[in-house]
């Protein structure tokens, strides 16, 4: 019998949308072998439930919960949880939990798990309380124990240790939220030019109890009025002057509150409203406001009441940041290789964190042999000072001579796959299933000291050492994949985020053996390399480029892998510390069974690749090299999806050879043929690339001197124009692609909507299945690379809302599955693939389906609304890549039969 995991994920804390993301890796590389998987979710009012399975695969928690039909009517689109609907009785919570599972009391959980895998951040996560009731009702658990947790969460108990203890903390000074309400604003100017004289400029101001950098700022300047906007931000306080409110159009109102009450940028819901009334939506804060305002009142406070009780203040320490995992070893800790992290800005936000390639982390750090061993010896005796159990992540500083100032330590780390905790165990050898594997054993080893009357601890660890004895011994039976991922379009760091994700769910399972293959290069050629998992687990596509070109193990690293030695002998693969090798098709044909292509944009989705597999005869997933070659295209596409009669975007290519010839002529044709706004996007690049609503010929013109320049480097001004975000991918076309803006046309419903398909074979010919398709929101003008890709960021609603009738709703999908079928036919998809379109919906459910592309190759990474999908139809993401592995090698021994 396979031992049962609780993974506790969720909670009430502001990372819950992290803590989602985590437990849904740790649920799907819990290794299937040895453990059963159960997902265990807090909701925000702290009940727990025993969440039916296919929930943990939607993109956030606001996908699910609360259910999309008990959600309150919003005209303005606010995306809530479930506190917004106010103070619900124990009956009204009940009613939410059993739309999505089961309630579980506390004193019950035994029944359900052996062992709680805690993912929880922040309060009733990480800070000892969960730890004190599983400990009360027998349960052992992850991590630290009771004392260290409550000692991890509280940043200033752990300082005023650090500094009994003799380590270098940065000078710091502390605000109680009573003082600060209460002190008029002459004592605010008092103290803050008394922090300023401490502390000098630039202080760090934040939480003392929050992670994930919510509620952070760097004030730079000698600026009362941003010291005060910086301390209630930390406070989760916002104070709106009449003067700012009414400068506002509508729409500006509305975004700006979208971002106030978002619990990662702002203050969350519910809120009190000047003290004396609590508002629990968005929509009825912006009617209060306005209402207040109209009144001719002149400053308005809000108060979140998932608050702080305390705020520092700390000096800004000038240096290299860096962050280290310390895992425990017979009593001992480990710190494994600290990671440098270099931003793209000051403050390691929460995009920055956990969004591939708006940050770079380099490890181990780069200064001097010696540095980073006084950072290691540091690391792990500050693990032994604050009586950490297991692992822990400790942040801090080296400054230019070296002193090295250890900051906030976590006895719980973030668990998204490009983690920290990841990246580093990696590092060492163990991927992400073995190094979860082992944090289990070794948090069972520490639950003897805490639950000694606990007998089954002993058998648990027992069963471990025998199924991790039996797991070894199978793996040379096991099917060999070959995962091939990056590439070179400006889609390359979410096709690792893809391949990794395929990686991790064939790593963890009892059929097959993954290989990371990871292909770079240009337009002119490229070239394939088998990798290990350290460079696999590389921050995104250019930080694994520059690994497998210049490969050195750091002498440091060779240290820590030889002091792990007896953890990673237990856990790991051999081949998992190998260096890069440069193969080629014919060799990679001898390594694996089959592949699977992770590659996004060129030269995955073109067909090349696929041609070059039949070469040598590998199975692959996905389609056959013509349609792939159709589909990458998106002109070509939709006008053959017109000459069969589906409805598309008017649409028109833009020639970098007409546009030099004449710009201003082409200017002239474009708005003879469209009005503003309009869509303009390359034509065969997907993942939001570069797509952008053109408003005015100005945006037009910074669009297509952009897309048409002839070097790497952007030029900020057009950027600005186009208002970019901070590192975004913008690649270089000789061609691209304006496409009419699609309106409702007079429908009486209009919404966005993609859509998953699988294919098999049914006695020799290709069968559909058709996913119901989900509804994508978007906060702006098109669906961003964050909201498509990034746990916890953008909405998806599957399926779809195409009516709030049941029976009609059933109706629709149908007509919307028949087209998306006929399609799929029209282009001869295999294997698998996603479609993009608009609905419209009109009287006596007549509807329009207008296409904008079709996905050879969709994204595969953990948030991607195709896993919502397929979970409805009942297969788990682990079971929807064997389904499209099956197809792939049945495919392949019909193309075999049909050469002989």
């Amino acid at each position: 019998m396979k031992i049962k995991i609780g993974v506790v994920f969720g909670g009430k804390s502001r990372e819950r949308e992290i803590s989602f993301a985590g437990g849904r890796t740790v649920y799907d590389n819990l290794n299937k072998s040895i453990f059963e998987a159960v997902p265990i979710f807090v909701d925000s009012f702290g009940n727990f439930v025993l969440l039916d399975w296919q929930y943990i695969y939607k993109g956030s928690i606001r996908d699910f919960y609360p259910p999309v039909d008990m959600l309150p009517h919003s005209p303005n689109g606010f995306q809530i949880y479930a506190e917004s609907l106010g103070e619900l009785t124990k009956e009204q919570q009940s009613e939410l939990i059993n739309k999505i599972g089961k309630k579980i009391h506390i004193e019950d959980l035994k029944e359900h798990i052996d062992f709680a895998f805690l993912c929880l951040h922040g309060s009733y996560g990480e800070d000892g309380r969960i730890q004190g009731l599983l400990e009360y009702f027998g349960i052992p658990y992850s991590g630290s124990g009771i004392l260290s947790s409550g000692i991890g969460i509280d940043k200033i108990r752990q300082k005023e240790l650090m500094i009994n203890a003799d380590f270098n903390v940065p000078e710091f000074n502390s605000m109680p939220f009573k003082d600060w309400y209460y002190f008029d604003e002459k004592e605010r100017q008092g103290f803050f030019e008394a922090t300023i004289g401490d502390l000098g400029l630039p202080i760090v101001i934040k939480p003392a109890t929050q992670g994930s950098s919510v509620g952070v700022t760097i004030l730079k300047e000698n600026n009362f009025k941003e010291y005060n906007h910086a301390m209630n931000k930390a406070f989760f306080i916002e104070e709106i002057l009449r003067k700012d409110w009414i400068k506002k159009d509508a729409i500006e109102k509305v975004n700006y509150l979208k971002t106030l009450t978002d619990i990662r940028d702002g203050i969350g819901m519910p809120v009190l409203f000047n003290d004396d009334e609590m508002i629990y939506h968005p929509e009825e804060l912006l009617k209060k406001t306005e209402e207040y305002f109209e009144n001719g009142k002149k400053k308005l406070s809000l108060y979140g009441m998932d608050s702080e009780s305390i705020v520092i203040m700390e000096e800004f320490i000038n240096g290299k940041e860096f962050s280290c995992i310390v895992i425990e070893d017979e009593a001992e800790g480990i710190a494994l290789p600290p990671t440098q992290i270099i931003k793209g800005k000051e403050l390691f936000d929460y995009r920055s964190k956990y969004l591939p390639g708006l940050s770079r982390k380099i490890t181990p750090i780069a200064i001097p042999e010696e540095q980073i061993t006084d950072i290691l010896d540091d690391c792990e005796n500050l693990f032994l000072q604050l009586f950490f159990d297991v692992y822990a992540r400790i942040d801090g500083f080296i400054d230019d001579d070296g002193t090295i100032f250890l900051n906030d330590p976590n006895t719980t780390s973030g668990m998204m796959p490009s983690s920290f905790f990841f990246h580093q165990a990696a590092e060492i050898g163990l991927n992400p299933s073995q190094f979860l594997t082992y944090i289990i054993q070794i948090s069972l080893v520490n639950r003897i000291q805490d639950l000694k009357d606990l007998k089954v601890i002993p058998e648990l660890l027992n069963r471990l050492d025998v199924e991790l004895v039996k797991t070894q011994s199978l793996i040379s039976n096991k099917i060999k994949i070959a995962v091939i991922l990056g590439g070179y379009s400006s889609e390359r760091h979410i096709s690792v985020e893809s391949g990794r994700n395929v990686y991790e769910k064939l790593a963890s399972s009892e059929k097959y053996e993954p290989i990371p293959i990871f292909l770079t290069g240009n337009g002119n050629g490229y070239e394939l390399y088998k990798i290990p998992i350290n460079i696999l687990l590389k921050d995104n596509a250019d930080d694994i480029k520059e690994k497998v070109r210049n490969f050195k193990r750091h002498e440091i690293v060779d240290e820590i892998i030889e002091k792990c030695a007896d953890i990673t002998e237990k856990y790991a693969s051999a081949s998992n510390l190998d260096s890069p090798t440069k193969i080629t098709f014919k060799e990679l044909a001898k390594m694996v069974d089959g592949v699977f292509i992770a590659l996004h944009g060129r030269p995955g989705e073109d067909g090349t690749i696929q041609a070059e597999l039949e070469k040598v005869s590998l199975p692959y997933n996905g389609s056959s090299p013509a349609t792939s070659h159709l589909t990458i295209n998106k002109f070509q596409t939709n006008q053959l999806l017109n000459e069969n009669g589906f409805s598309i975007a008017k649409h028109l290519l833009i020639h970098h050879k007409d546009w030099e010839l004449d710009s201003n002529k082409m200017v002239v044709e474009i708005k003879q043929q469209f009005t503003f706004p309009f869509i303009a996007k390359p034509v065969d690049d997907g993942c939001s690339s570069a797509v952008k609503k053109i408003r005015n010929e100005e945006e037009l013109i910074a669009y297509s001197d952009l897309i048409f320049r002839k070097q790497e480097k952007l030029n900020p001004a057009l950027c600005e124009k186009l208002h970019l975000n901070l590192k975004e991918e913008f690649p270089m076309k000789n061609v691209y692609l304006i496409e009419e803006l699609i309106a409702p046309n007079g429908a009486k419903h209009f919404l966005e909507i993609t859509g998953g398909l699988l294919t098999h074979f049914n006695d020799g010919k290709i069968e559909y299945e058709i996913f119901e398709a989900s509804e994508a929101l978007s906060e702006g003008d098109v669906l961003s690379l964050e909201e498509k890709f990034l746990a916890g960021e953008g909405q998806n609603i599957t399926p779809a809302r195409y009516s709030k009738d049941a029976d009609e709703r059933a109706i629709i999908s149908q007509k919307v599955k028949d087209i998306f079928l006929h399609a799929a036919n029209v282009l001869n998809i295999e294997g698998y693939a996603r479609i993009d379109a608009f609905v419209r919906i009109f009287d006596k459910n007549e509807i329009e389906v207008i296409f904008i592309e079709v996905n050879s190759l969709p994204g595969m990474t953990p948030a991607t609304c195709i896993f919502h999908q397929c979970a409805i139809n009942g297969y788990k993401p682990y079971e929807f890549v064997d389904k499209i592995l099956d197809y792939g090698f049945e495919k392949s021994k019909k193309l075999q039969h049909q050469t002989k």
